[in-house]
């Protein structure tokens, strides 16, 4: 169970208007231990007088507390930063958007999540198919050779297949693999929720995964080659009016 009051402090504090904060993470991917960190992500709005001053205001903000019995980490982006990140096939904000554990969301947060569905494109497949390799990668050179490893690598592919044939975002890999019915990604997530995920993989072991994670990777380019999503997005004039909006209301 999520620690809602802690987490409600931490959203406090922030010292710009909230849009909204989704929970990321082991949280959000489904393979969550008791004891895992809390990764929070969202967008807040810069108030239109700081960003008429002399000095540029980060676009980033970031709360990191290590002193709780829960690490707490907790990122927001400007509404134009997330924006643009949007209209560049972002996956990582594509997945907060759309993560069902909402935390925090101001009234424009549905007509942000609206507008991002037609942001959705098939070059999408590039970010899950990176974001899986250079997961693998830390795995197969030994640096993540955990059964915590393997689901970071595994769990980009699956949700790429899954945008790319439907258009619908899913992070969790225990959903995803309802439709997928991979016996070793069961097997996997019961290890990593059991507490045994920073075990070291047998070699047996790599070597079926390495097979999986290639036919999985191609898997996710034919997904690509035959999806029925767009090129380009079709929403950059509706973020545009509704950036405005969001700025001229802080005046």
């Amino acid at each position: 169970m999520l620690d809602h009051a802690l987490i409600q402090r931490y959203i406090a504090a922030q010292p710009c208007r909230l849009l909204f904060v989704t929970m990321s993470g082991a949280h959000l991917y489904g393979f969550e231990s008791a004891d895992s960190d809390y990764d929070l992500r969202g967008c807040h709005i810069l108030p239109a007088r700081d960003l008429l001053g002399l000095d540029e205001p980060d676009e980033t903000l970031e709360t990191m507390d290590k002193s709780g019995p829960i690490e707490m980490d907790l990122v927001t982006h400007d509404v134009k930063k997330f924006v643009r990140l949007l209209l560049k096939n972002n996956g990582y904000v594509l997945e907060q958007i759309f993560s069902p554990i909402v935390l925090h969301a101001a009234p424009e947060f549905e007509e942000l999540k609206s507008l991002a569905r037609r942001c959705i494109t098939r070059h999408h497949n590039h970010h899950f198919r990176n974001f899986a390799q250079n997961q693998w990668d830390a795995v197969s050179e030994g640096k993540r050779r955990t059964v915590k490893g393997l689901l970071y690598s595994y769990r980009p592919l699956l949700a790429g297949i899954h945008l790319m044939r439907t258009g619908e975002v899913e992070s969790n890999i225990v959903t995803l693999n309802k439709v997928f019915g991979l016996s070793h990604i069961a097997d996997l997530v019961a290890a990593k929720r059991g507490g045994t995920e920073k075990g070291e993989l047998k070699d047996s072991d790599m070597a079926f995964h390495e097979k999986e994670f290639a036919r999985l990777r191609e898997e996710l380019e034919s997904a690509r080659a035959t999806s029925g999503l767009p090129d380009e997005p079709s929403a950059r004039r509706e973020l545009g009016d509704l950036l405005v909006r969001l700025r001229l209301a802080t005046l």
